[in-house]
């Protein structure tokens, strides 16, 4: 049986014993390999396009192009790159702009390598890391930070985004942008677990959505759920 084609990753931050550090971690890991590292967001951009990574680890403060720029062209690109943005403070502003801009999710810079390899095989994999508990946490932030978003462009914005959405589908979205599990969702509405993957593939297709944090952007954004009483 023919072994799995190993996770490629590429490292982006402008610390190089930091870069020189992930290196280490990601290639004495079995099923993972580094491709390349970045030192700004352009030359990000750049390796991303040329080596085609499954995961790119992003810093957010780079020299020039900052990592949340350099995350809106990677994902912006059809090649399919995911990204997993690395930040130094829980309550980052640029948390919330980095998701918007297409990352599939964040940690801390002082996550456990455990948790981290874990993370990059849950990106890979196609999944946001948003888990409910992150995504609860992310909530509370949502309410601050859009008060004093820099730009017109950071703010959600309400809109007929969620138009083509089912009564179900909302109920859905809604769920999961309060922190809710597949498996809690299912409770919550009487239905099955198998049942909620149905709605939360068709919320995907609809919205454009790459994975589940950006479905929880797109409830925000289109005005879905309030950020003025974030859940717990």
């Amino acid at each position: 049986m023919n072994e799995p084609d190993p996770i490629r990753v590429l490292l982006a931050d402008d610390q190089e014993l930091l870069r020189g550090s992930l290196r280490l971690l990601v290639d004495s890991t079995p099923g993972l390999v580094a491709v390349g590292e970045a030192g700004t967001g352009a030359r990000a951009v750049e390796l991303a396009r040329s080596e085609r990574p499954d995961v790119v680890l992003m810093d957010v403060r780079m020299p020039g192009m900052d990592g949340i720029e350099a995350t809106r062209r990677i994902c912006g690109e059809p090649c399919g790159v995911k990204v997993l943005i690395l930040t130094t403070f829980d309550l980052d502003e640029y948390v919330y702009a980095g998701l918007r801009a297409g990352a599939s999710g964040f940690l801390l810079k002082n996550t456990p390598p455990a948790d981290l390899l874990a993370a990059i095989r849950v990106i890979a994999a196609g999944e946001g890391l948003l888990a409910p508990s992150v995504t609860r946490r992310l909530i509370a932030q949502f309410a601050q930070f859009t008060q004093f978003a820099p730009t017109a462009t950071d703010r959600p914005r309400s809109g007929p985004m969620l138009d083509g959405l089912t009564a179900r589908e909302r109920e859905v979205l809604t769920l999961v942008a309060r922190g809710l599990s597949n498996q809690e969702i299912a409770a919550s509405l009487h239905v099955s677990t198998a049942t909620v993957k149905t709605h939360i593939g068709h919320l995907l297709a609809k919205l454009g959505a790459r994975d589940r944090a950006q479905l929880v952007i797109a409830a925000y954004e289109g005005g879905l759920v309030s950020t003025s009483r974030p859940h717990p």
